[in-house]
């Protein structure tokens, strides 16, 4: 890979290589052509090289004339809450997010503390690939701020929605697994202000993962033992940089990313009514509770920005992604483990419920998230195809293709923004359900095509 990955909301590749010094400082300064006047705050998660891109990122917008915030090690959901706090016009988190440690990458957030929205991500690429840059002289060079206190504020304001006294009460045993990411800083702080007895795994933001940083099943065998065996009452898993958060019971369960966005519908819908957003590919558990507490909901094509986007214009009290994304818009617009992990511990104080306990009550379905290999020049004739091929479904053209039946089985199949291949997801029932699902897309894409 000689060439970085480049999205509307940011930036990815491997150093040295597709990810260099001089294509981080690039991009950077293209971003900062696009903002107003005033300070950019940048921020990274604890892989090695996040302090030399910090560093040549920070020299690159001083030369294009702006001052720069660095919070240094910092959670992504962090970030958003800075920007918003120090009044910042932008920010940068310097995060490859779950990939290997061969990876970084730039995530870009407006001044709202959100994740870049398209329009203004797709000015930023167009800037990047005029090669311009507007370099200014010595008397207007921006300076350097260094950030003496990242967490406080966000600590304050996922404190604020929980009920904490509740929660102190019942000293939950709780084991953290950092994996060596940027999520202990605030983890740990949160944990000890809700009165938890807690055991953090890779308390040492020094990206030396101990697993593979993607926080899945098969990733997570090592850490499901230690649950059931420490005899803890949940366990929770975060990505690198803690926009994510995957759940274990007390048995050592793997409930996983999905459930994580589920259980906090239900316990804020048992509070409060309103609007709920989440992506076209993640589960429909959290429609079905929507549907319960005949409440609106909404969904938005894939990614972060695009819920948001449309969290704003419903006024939704909720939202996420199916990754394991939270979004709470009264601590900020940016998937957030944190908010995951005070919302679930409130609703087992609240309910005197254990984690297992109201993972179970959910609507079941079991969900299959499958890769199936096509030529770029092929995908849309598939794609028809695949229209064709289950008639008696519901079809949306929102990302890729959906087709949803009346009995709750769906498949979305989307193409890939980088790799020649699109994504199947299906979800139904059973687990074999939707593995047929995903097998009928594979045959039905390769006759269409």
């Amino acid at each position: 890979m000689q060439e970085p990955i480049i999205t509307v909301s940011g930036l990815r590749g491997i150093v040295g290589t597709s990810l260099t010094p001089e294509i981080a400082i690039r991009y950077a300064c293209a971003f900062a052509g696009e903002l107003p006047p005033g300070a950019v705050l940048i921020s990274r998660d604890s892989r090695p090289s996040g302090r030399m891109l910090a560093d040549a990122i920070r020299s690159g917008l001083n030369g294009v004339g702006r001052d720069v915030i660095d919070a240094g090690i910092a959670a992504t959901p962090t970030t958003g809450v800075l920007i918003r706090q120090l009044e910042a016009v932008g920010g940068i988190q310097i995060s490859a997010s779950h990939n290997p440690p061969p990876y970084n990458g730039m995530k870009l957030f407006s001044g709202e503390g959100r994740v870049l929205p398209a329009a203004a991500g797709q000015r930023v690429m167009q800037r990047y690939e005029s090669v311009l840059t507007d370099w200014v002289d010595h008397s207007r060079l921006g300076e350097a701020i260094a950030c003496s206190d990242s967490t406080s504020e966000h600590l304050r304001r996922v404190l604020a929605i929980v009920d904490v006294e509740a929660i102190r009460q019942k000293r939950f045993r709780v084991l953290l697994d950092a994996n060596h990411g940027a999520g202990s800083l605030l983890g740990r702080p949160l944990l000890d202000a809700l009165g938890c007895e807690t055991t953090v795994l890779g308390a040492q933001p020094d990206g030396r993962f101990a697993h593979v940083p993607e926080p899945t099943a098969e990733n997570l065998a090592g850490i499901l033992s230690r649950v059931s065996s420490q005899g803890v009452d949940v366990g929770f898993c975060q990505d690198p940089d803690a926009d994510r958060l995957a759940v274990i019971d007390e048995q050592g369960r793997y409930l996983g990313e999905e459930y994580t966005l589920a259980m906090c519908v239900d316990h804020i819908l048992r509070q409060r009514k309103g609007p709920i957003v989440t992506n076209c590919s993640t589960s429909r558990m959290s429609q079905q509770l929507a549907e319960r507490y005949e409440v609106p909901f909404f969904t938005s094509a894939v990614g972060e920005a695009n819920v948001v986007d449309l969290m704003l214009e419903h006024n939704a009290i909720l939202g996420g992604e199916g990754n394991g994304g939270v979004i709470d818009p009264r601590v900020g617009l940016v998937r957030d483990s944190f908010v995951g992990m005070a919302l679930l511990l409130d609703a087992m104080a609240a309910r005197q419920m254990p984690i297992s306990a109201l993972a179970d009550e959910l609507p079941r379905l079991e969900i299959v998230k499958t890769k199936i290999t096509i030529d770029r020049q092929r995908i849309e004739p598939a794609l028809a195809g695949l229209q064709r091929h289950f008639p008696d479904a519901e079809v949306s053209r929102l990302d890729g293709v959906r087709l949803d039946w009346p009995d709750g089985r769906w498949l979305l199949v989307r193409p890939s923004n980088t790799e020649p291949i699109v994504r199947a997801i299906a979800e139904a029932p059973t687990k074999d359900e939707a593995e047929r699902l995903c097998q009928q897309a594979a045959a039905a894409l390769e006759a269409g095509g």
